[in-house]
């Protein structure tokens, strides 16, 4: 009887059986209509009994496959594509409803197609994962409907399957070859212009055209009989950290994502490029402890094991230590690097609290405290006020507008560097950082 539990009934099957039973009350008052009625009722039941043998002859198949990103990307659009395929003789309607994992709480999602005999078809549908972990698809159920539309089968693929959530690697690939690019304007980035350059020594080569004649080297000169300059490069195998905090400050949300996983998938993208660059890339997160910690290296595997380490973190709502912090990187970072702090301050007297520590550490190392904008708040300072209370309310948010960038001063005051920006465009905003170092040779 495993069949008779795939059978599901259309709404054309209820409407028709409620006429019937209409017709026999109205046959009760009017009983030249009684023999209609039984004539009608006898063609419903044939024409449902047709329509179950069209749908569950022996003969007659029906096949339909999920594909799905072997891991969906945090915060990006995820494609997931449905294939259809009819093995019946006739054309068929279908309605399918897939089984989405419970984090979209999409719960009336349906796609209704036509299919002509023995013909395919297919879909594709996205999802916006707004949180890093394990998603589990349930069943694909596709209802096949004859033209009779009277019944309907119901076919089940694809049962139970995992999907893991990873950081933005969408962003990765896009930013991917941003450090090598003469166009960053086109990624809204600022032009960077060169101060002076580096030092680290490549070769001698013969003078050319558009070379810089301070670089002219007068020994080689003499011995070549010709000009010759020294040729340098950008300093490499630099270390870089990438600092996360992981406190409750970083649980704020924007535009569905959490400072935190905006922070990761910044984290992600800028360790890609670090590594293109040939610097070094390591990150750790801290918050009552320091955890997660990846040393800066510079070997092949060293982005999968970064991205192996942000997939698990999570935010644990304690109030930071930066005094841990602070002790920690004494201790086990010796070599002068560059570090970026992923945090968030939201008024000076938070910010001056940490600031002993923050000022401990830049004195070892070159520090870029990285906290947020309130985009929401821009939004109010710029809209038009009704009433006394939205006045009130803009004045509130004008003043924190303006701690905000009291704190950029202050820090700058004890030369730590700082990126103020708003989260959607944290990305762009620490690579541009990040390159502007490397361009000035400050590291």
């Amino acid at each position: 009887m495993k069949w008779f539990k795939r059978i599901y009934l259309n709404n054309l099957f209820f409407y028709v059986l409620i006429g019937i039973i209409v017709c026999f009350i109205v046959s009760y008052f009017f009983p030249s209509f009684y023999r209609a009625t039984w004539l009608l009722l006898y063609v419903f039941i044939g024409f449902t009994a047709m329509d179950f043998l069209l749908l569950f002859a022996s003969n007659q198949r029906f096949t339909a496959s999920r594909t799905v990103p072997e891991k969906l990307s945090n915060g990006d659009e995820n494609g997931i594509l449905i294939k259809l395929e009819s093995g019946y003789s006739f054309p068929v309607s279908i309605k399918a409803i897939d089984e989405i994992p419970f984090q979209f709480q999409m719960r009336n999602f349906e796609v209704r197609r036509k299919i002509p005999a023995g013909g395919t078809d297919g879909f594709e549908y996205f999802l916006r994962p707004l949180e890093r972990g394990e998603y589990y698809f349930g069943s694909l159920n596709i209802y096949v409907s004859s033209p009779l539309h009277l019944a309907c089968r119901r076919f089940i693929f694809d049962k139970d399957h995992m999907v893991p959530t990873y950081p933005s690697f969408i962003q990765l690939r896009k930013y991917d070859l941003m450090a090598f690019s003469n166009r960053l304007f086109q990624y809204g980035l600022k032009k960077i212009r060169r101060i002076g350059h580096t030092m680290e020594f490549e070769q001698i080569k013969e003078y050319v055209s558009g070379d810089d004649i301070r670089t002219i080297n007068w020994k080689a000169t003499a011995k070549k009989n010709q000009l010759m300059v020294n040729q340098f490069q950008d300093e490499r195998s630099q270390n870089v950290y990438m600092v996360i905090d992981k406190g409750r400050v970083m649980k704020m949300p924007f535009e569905g994502l959490s400072l935190l996983d905006y922070a990761i998938n910044s984290t992600l993208v800028l360790a890609n490029i670090i590594l293109k660059k040939q610097d070094k890339a390591g990150m750790f997160t801290f918050s009552k402890k320091v955890e997660n910690r990846v040393s800066a290296e510079r070997r092949s595997s060293q982005m999968q094991r970064i991205l192996e380490t942000l997939y698990n973190v999570k935010t644990n709502f304690f109030e930071s230590d930066f005094g841990r912090l602070y002790a920690d990187i004494k201790k086990n970072i010796t070599q002068r690097s560059l570090i970026l702090l992923y945090t968030n301050f939201e008024t000076l007297d938070g910010l001056k609290r940490q600031l002993p520590y923050l000022k401990g550490i830049a004195h070892s190392h070159l520090l870029v405290v990285v906290f947020f904008e309130n985009s929401e708040l821009e939004e109010l300072t710029h809209a038009k006020p009704g009433n006394i209370q939205e006045i009130y309310d803009q004045v509130i948010a004008e003043k924190l507008a303006f701690e905000k960038r009291l704190i950029v001063n202050e820090l700058k005051k004890y030369g730590i560097y700082s990126v103020l920006t708003k989260p959607e465009n944290l990305t762009i905003e620490s690579i541009n950082k990040y390159l502007e170092i490397k361009a000035r040779g400050i590291l």
